[in-house]
C-alpha cells in the first residue's frame, strides 16, 4: 500500500446496488482521496461517477471520482469487488457460487495484470468462498485478501440487541462468527453490554430478559438478507457502509477489530479456510486473527460453519 501522505486510491469493480451504496457512502464519509469505478457495463459506471461529482459541491470532501478500467487499479490501494450476478429472492448464498465464479475470473487477472499490488476486499456473495477464490487466483499473501464476512451480520445483531436491552448499540460488544450465512453463529460466552456479560443480565432480571429472546434475536440476523430481499430484491445499504467502516480502518490503520472474512490457518483448530472472524485491521489489512475463547458447543458450531465452507470450496471448486 501506498503510504506517500497524500493520496488513498479505491477501486470498485461492479457499479450495482452494493458498489454504488458503498461508493456513495465513500463519498459522504470522505474516506478516501480518489475512487474509480469499473464495470463491463462502461456506460453506466461513466454515468455513476458523473452523477456522483455532481454532489462533490455538497461533500466535505474534494474526492477524485471516475470512471475507468482495469488498468487503473495499478496504483489503487484498495480493490473493492462488488461484481457478480444477484441473489435470487428464496435463493441462499452458496447457490450462487457456480454462476459468480466465471465473474470473478473474468476480473481478477486484469487486476493483477495492471500491476496492483494492494488489498483486495471482497463483498460479492457467497462472500468466504469468493474471497477464498481471490485468493487463489491472486496469490497475494492471506492478509491482504480480505472478505466483508460477518461485519454486516455483528452490526445487525448489536443492532438487535441494543434495542432489546435499550442501550445503544456502539455499547453491545459481541459478534457473528462463520459463514456469512445460514451457519453463522452467536458465541453468547463473549457477548457483553458494556462491560457486563449478557449472561449476568440474564441471571439478575430472568423476568425481563431470557435466553429465548436472544435465540430469536440470533436466528433474525441469520434471516435478515431473506426478509430484506423479499421485500426490495437486494441488501446494499448496510454492506455498503460496513465496506466503508472496513475501508477507513485499513487507511486510519486503526488496528480495529471488524469480524471479517480471513483464512484460518489453525486459529479454533481450522485451517485453509475463509470465514468471519474478529479480526485487527490496519494499514497492511489484516494485522491480527484474535482467538475467542469459546465454549465447547460454541466451538462445535463454528468449526461445523467452516468445515460446510470447506465442503462447498471442494466440491465446487478446489478441483478447477
Amino acid at each position: 500500500m501506498k503510504d506517500n501522505g497524500f493520496t488513498k486510491k479505491v477501486a470498485i469493480v461492479g457499479t450495482g446496488f452494493v458498489g454504488m451504496s458503498f461508493a456513495y457512502a465513500l463519498l459522504c464519509d470522505g474516506a478516501c482521496d480518489e475512487m474509480v469505478l469499473i464495470d463491463i457495463n462502461r456506460e453506466k459506471a461513466l454515468g455513476e461517477a458523473m452523477d456522483l461529482n455532481h454532489g462533490l459541491a455538497f461533500a466535505k470532501t474534494n474526492m477524485k471520482i471516475a470512471a475507468g478500467d482495469y488498468g487503473d487499479c495499478a496504483d489503487a490501494d484498495i480493490v473493492v469487488i462488488c461484481a457478480g450476478v444477484s441473489q435470487k429472492p428464496g435463493e441462499d448464498r452458496i447457490s450462487l457460487l457456480q454462476r459468480n465464479r466465471a465473474v470473478f475470473e473474468s476480473i481478477v487477472a486484469p487486476v493483477l495484470e495492471s500491476g496492483f499490488d494492494g488489498i483486495f476486499l471482497v463483498a460479492t456473495n457467497p462472500v468466504d468462498i469468493m474471497t477464498r477464490v481471490v485468493h487463489r487466483l491472486s496469490g497475494f499473501p492471506s492478509r491482504k485478501v480480505i472478505g466483508s464476512g460477518t461485519t454486516l451480520d455483528t452490526a445487525r445483531l448489536r443492532y438487535l440487541l441494543g434495542e432489546y436491552f435499550t442501550v445503544d448499540p456502539k455499547n453491545v460488544h459481541a459478534y457473528v462468527i462463520g459463514e456469512h450465512g445460514d451457519s453463522e453463529m452467536t458465541p453468547w460466552s463473549q457477548a457483553l453490554v458494556g462491560t457486563k456479560p449478557i449472561r449476568e443480565i440474564l441471571a439478575g432480571q430472568p423476568e425481563k430478559y431470557t435466553a429465548a429472546a436472544l435465540d430469536e434475536i440470533a436466528e433474525n440476523v441469520t434471516k435478515a438478507a431473506y426478509k430484506i430481499i423479499q421485500a426490495k430484491s437486494a441488501t446494499y445499504y448496510g454492506i455498503g457502509l460496513a465496506l466503508v467502516r472496513i475501508v477507513k480502518a485499513i487507511f486510519g490503520g486503526e488496528n480495529s477489530i471488524l469480524t471479517v472474512s480471513v483464512r484460518l490457518d489453525g486459529e479454533y483448530g481450522v485451517h485453509d479456510v475463509f470465514a468471519g472472524v474478529p479480526c485487527i485491521l490496519g494499514r497492511e489489512g489484516v494485522r491480527e486473527v484474535l482467538t475467542l475463547e469459546l465454549e465447547k458447543e460454541e466451538l462445535t458450531k463454528f468449526r461445523a460453519s467452516c468445515n460446510l465452507l470447506d465442503g462447498i470450496w471442494k466440491d465446487s471448486f478446489a478441483e478447477k
